[in-house]
């Protein structure tokens, strides 16, 4: 099922393709349906080549009006095509496989009311699950889907939209109707889609910037219908057209716009041309923290931004997957800071994505930003915080380098020139080129062309009173990962005011180059309290404090008046103890310390994971248990001071859940799990019920009976996965060989129901219940990873590793496997190497603790 480089180029080489006529019949049952393709491509005449079609059987194969037999030509994958003409009509009718994986066309089946939902996932080769087709980018064509289906659904395309034809019946004996959509405009195979089911919308429209009037729906399966708060996205949207279609200077480039909700998808969204599915996680049917709303806001706002770049203009070939992803990142971010009300959307970018980011490049899979692509196993490995989040950040510098309003005049042209065609990244930094005046190539090379993240520090030298007398920023590269790179940054001076607030004094920005670079401007200056290389975050490196600057900040880091430079502050402060520079005790301290003071959500979010990975990984061993339970304490308090209702109270609770272990912390989980305790303003809704009673089981309280009766009483697709979890962190050897033996012996739950096991499978409070399975997974996971998609794959190779074991006999284990694996599946090694290194850097931390 894999296509290389070279087979994607010599096919694109060979021919041109027209149009697509897509007939689809979904009215035959729960196993497959009927899927006709009717494909008009031009070729050079007599070659030879092959369509992608993933199928369970292929009744027929007609080429330009002569039947080729589907036992020669077909292998369940792949058509061959022998003997093209110019002009060809290709005409294939097959049964295709639905999907339960959330690749190809996934079906779901609501638990409430028994309804079938579909909804299409492609990105990156799995148009073929559906329908015959050339799979790649640069092979563009019209789309024209014609659609049976139960008569009572709602049929959605990138189209909009037809009145349906009442057609007969379905095989069950209901109505069946038929929706022939209008062919798309030109575009690549990956954001087609086909969303159906009785989804319930709720419409509107906007104007575009060329007058056009824009449908917009939003919807979701009928059992959480209730629970959409469908006005804030279109908010939302509204805002980012206005926002996209002025920076762009192209109006929107497609006829309608709807943003659909779909059940068990892999991912936060997909941006399919007109028509968006996201993760139905971001319908809240329980109260959500702020960060939730702030993350489903980027991503509205993400996926709008591919409408242009990466719909309307598409890379050539997945080597440039990141500018794809990286553009749409840094815009959503953008959109958000600067038309909607999340005005501090950089404060969580520095948090989230960087972080996410600066440990993708510390691995030993890192790779340049322009990754080498050889075949569709290395896209599908490389969507990851290289792709998204350090291209992301890579180009926020190159917008500080180049300027803004340069940047988007750079745009705007690449637009115009290239819409509904195939780029690489040397057509985007052309254009920047012309309107910065800035030579670009010996930027992009090395920031483009090499891996790995540079670390900055301050040398400072005063005089008696005080005053600076020479400051310099000295930049220093990883071993292995050597190249310096330029960097436009800023120094922030930060001291304290009459109110004991630490504000910012002075600030100055500059460009930064080589190993050492002398910053003259700053001498003559009194030295501040606190010193900030990269302040507002402009330039992509790990930062150090000088000590008075690392003093001050530890001191006084509730006191800064602004988000942003206390992220970055704690950003170093992660950075070193990951990387065993300091005690991660020390971590868990500034933490617990100073987590109350954070007003914004995403970052107490962040905080909050760190200080569980901290636990669990970094601290020396000897001493987790009784810092775990501390840190449990201190949240409870926390949660108690809180101010009632409020986003804090609410992330301090669950996060005491989580940790709590000792029988007084149990005790008072399971009083507010039964109502004999409250917290002022805290509502123990329905998921929040589901954290509660796991807490209660992973701690030994409550057993099956209980989490049968909490399934009872919410009998829904979300309550199913809560559910599996719970059951799979029962402190039992039987309840973990349950959930090993459904995960990786049957293997038939669908993807999200299998996330949720693997959850649960690994939250223990005793890794010794996780020690019978290190063998396991070492004999077990390269046939997983030949015999399943690559979703169901990835989920268990990373879920399953022993990461929780951290001994020198994880590590010892996991090497001899890669040894004797040798170079026989490279996606399957990278995960389990970046596995390993995530035990030798625990390993580090520990020593560094102790």
């Amino acid at each position: 099922m894999n296509l290389t480089r070279d087979e994607a180029r010599a096919r694109a080489e060979l021919l041109n393709v027209e149009s697509y006529d897509v007939t689809l019949d979904l009215t035959r049952g729960a196993k497959v349906f009927g899927s006709r393709t009717v494909v008009t491509f031009t070729a050079t005449a007599g070659g030879s080549t092959f369509i992608d079609a993933v199928t369970d059987t292929v009744r027929s194969v007609t080429l330009n009006g002569t039947a080729l037999d589907p036992d020669e030509v077909s292998d369940g994958v792949r058509i061959q095509l022998p003997e093209l003409t110019e002009h060809n009509v290709l005409e294939i009718d097959a049964d295709a496989l639905y999907m339960n994986t959330g690749e190809g066309l996934h079906r779901f089946v609501d638990p409430v009311d028994n309804e079938v939902y579909l909804y299409s996932q492609f990105e990156v080769p799995d148009s073929r699950r559906m329908f015959a087709v050339f799979e790649q980018p640069d092979l563009k064509a019209a789309f024209r889907f014609t659609v049976t289906a139960p008569s009572h659904w709602d049929v959605i395309s990138n189209s909009p939209t037809p009145a349906p034809q009442h057609v007969g019946s379905t095989d069950d004996g209901g109505a069946a109707a038929t929706w022939a959509f209008e062919p798309t405009p030109r575009i690549s195979s990956y954001i087609t889609a086909l969303i159906a089911g009785p989804y319930q919308s709720v419409r509107s429209e906007l104007t575009s910037s060329d007058g056009r009037t824009i449908p917009l729906g939003v919807f979701a399966r009928k059992s959480l219908m209730e629970y959409m708060d469908a006005e804030n996205i279109f908010t939302l949207t509204r805002q980012g057209f206005e926002f996209y279609e002025k920076q762009f200077g192209t109006p929107y480039p497609f006829a309608k716009y709807d943003q659909l909700f779909v059940p068990e998808f892999n991912a936060g969204a997909m941006e399919n041309a007109g028509a968006v599915t996201f993760l139905e996680n971001y319908v809240f049917r329980s109260r959500p923290t702020d960060a939730m709303v702030e993350r489903r806001a980027i991503t509205v706002l993400h996926e709008l931004a591919h409408m242009w770049f990466g719909d309307l203009v598409t890379m050539r070939w997945w080597n440039d997957l990141w500018l794809n992803e990286s553009f749409a990142e840094f815009m959503s971010t953008l959109a958000a800071a600067e038309a909607t009300e999340y005005t501090h959307a950089w404060t969580t970018f520095a948090s989230m994505e960087k972080s996410w980011a600066y440990r993708q490049d510390q691995l030993p899979s890192t790779h340049p930003i322009t990754a080498e692509i050889k075949d569709l196993e290395d896209v599908q490995v490389n969507f990851d915080g290289i792709t998204y989040a350090k291209g992301a950040s890579v180009l926020r510098q190159l917008v500080a380098w180049v300027g803004q309003e340069e940047f988007m005049a750079g745009v705007r042209e690449y637009f115009g020139k290239h819409a509904w065609a195939n780029t690489e990244l040397a057509d985007l930094l052309g254009e920047l080129e012309v309107s910065s005046g800035r030579d670009l190539k010996d930027w992009s090379a090395k920031w483009l062309e090499t891996a790995g993240v540079n670390t900055l520090r301050p040398e400072i030298s005063t005089d008696d009173g005080g005053a600076i007398t020479s400051f310099a920023i000295l930049q220093s590269a990883p071993e292995g990962y050597p190249t310096i790179r330029p960097h436009r940054l800023a120094v922030g001076f930060y001291n304290l005011d009459e109110a004991g607030k630490l504000v910012r004094t002075h600030r100055e920005e500059l460009d930064v180059d080589g190993e050492r670079t002398e910053v003259p401007q700053l001498a003559g200056l009194a030295r501040p309290a606190l010193i900030l290389l990269n302040d507002d975050d402009l330039a992509y490196a790990k930062i150090r404090l000088d000590e008075a600057s690392l003093a001050a900040s530890k001191a006084h880091l509730k006191d800064f008046t602004a988000s942003l430079p206390r992220t970055l502050v704690l950003a170093s402060a992660w950075d070193a103890i990951r990387d065993g520079e300091t005690p991660a005790r020390e971590y868990v301290e500034l933490v617990l310390n100073n987590i109350a003071y954070e007003s914004d959500s995403s970052v107490v979010l962040v905080l909050l994971r760190q200080l569980a990975t901290t636990l669990t990984f970094y601290v020396n061993p000897d001493d987790r248990k009784r810092l775990t339970i501390a840190a449990a304490d201190r949240l409870w308090e926390l949660a108690g001071e809180a101010a009632a209702g409020s986003d804090s109270q609410l992330q301090f609770a669950k996060a005491f859940a989580v940790h709590a272990q000792t029988e007084g912390q149990l005790d008072t989980v399971a009083a507010l799990l039964d109502g004999s305790r409250t917290l002022e303003g805290l509502t123990v809704d329905a998921d929040l019920r589901w954290e509660l009673l796991t807490s209660l089981v992973a701690g030994g309280r409550l057993g099956q009976a209980e989490i049968d009766a909490e399934l009872e009483r919410d009998h829904t697709a979300t309550g199913q996965r809560a559910a599996a979890l719970a059951q799979a962190a029962i402190p039992t050897a039987e309840a973990k060989a349950a959930a090993w033996d459904a995960v990786v012996v049957k293997g038939d739950l669908p993807n999200a129901t299998q996330q949720s096991v693997i959850a649960g499978f690994t939250r223990v409070h005793d890794t010794a219940l996780l020690e019978p399975y290190a063998a396991k997974y070492f004999d077990a996971i390269e046939d997983i990873w030949n015999t399943r998609t690559h979703e169901l794959s990835q989920q268990i190779v990373v879920g399953l590793y022993p990461s929780q074991l951290t001994t020198q006999a994880t590590v010892d284990a996991t090497d001899a496997w890669l040894e004797k694996l040798a170079d026989r599946t490279p996606a399957l090694r990278r995960l389990v190497l970046e596995s390993r290194d995530g035990v030798v850097r625990a390993l580090k931390a520990q020593a560094a603790d102790r």
